[in-house]
């Protein structure tokens, strides 16, 4: 293995590569056979749960939409920098729990990257509800794989670089032994 290509870096691009071909087959599953396909197109799975197609030209919370072809391709050359950052990142890394949320991010990322490239927009499907009440976008496996990953760095930042930190100040001075 090279350099940076570590066991837990194998086991996190795999991770990434699992999480973007799922994606891919349940958005193919949804709009080929289960045939939700067309904008507004609906599936009731459980009573807080749908199956609802909708065409995302946006990227996270509709921002920066793609209203023209250039925005399309700026949007895709966008994603695909901020992937290889989050690759690099991932491949830099030494623990696997760092390295599997950045896996998530860039599986979720592959995803997405992929659909703006090939149709133009993101397939989003899952409509999670109370009721009328929608807490969430409708949103799809790769959103939520980032979402998650975000969260999973965002929480092992605060936690366990603090741990550690604080080992390491523990080491520097040590507390003298009581006779």
């Amino acid at each position: 293995m090279g350099k940076y290509l570590t066991r837990n870096a194998v086991i996190g691009l795999v991770f990434a590569a699992f999480l973007a071909v799922i994606d891919q087959i349940v958005k193919w599953y949804v709009t080929g056979p289960l045939g939700i396909s067309r904008p507004g197109d609906n599936m009731e799975l459980l009573p807080f749960f749908d199956l609802t197609y909708t065409e995302n030209y946006g990227i996270s919370l509709g921002m920066l939409q793609a209203t023209n072809m250039e925005m399309r391709w700026l949007l895709v050359g966008l994603t695909a920098a901020i992937a290889v950052v989050v690759l690099i990142w991932m491949l830099r890394e030494k623990l696997l729990g760092d390295i599997l949320g950045l896996a998530m991010i860039l599986g979720g990322a592959i995803g997405n990257i992929r659909d703006r490239y090939m149709l133009g927009y993101v397939v989003d499907y899952a409509d999670l509800h109370i009721g009328t009440f929608r807490p969430f976008l409708v949103f799809n496996i790769a959103d939520a794989a980032i979402t998650i990953g975000v969260v999973i760095i965002l929480a092992r930042s605060f936690f366990v670089r603090d741990e550690d930190t604080n080992s390491d100040k523990d080491a520097e001075n040590p507390v003298p032994a009581e006779n």
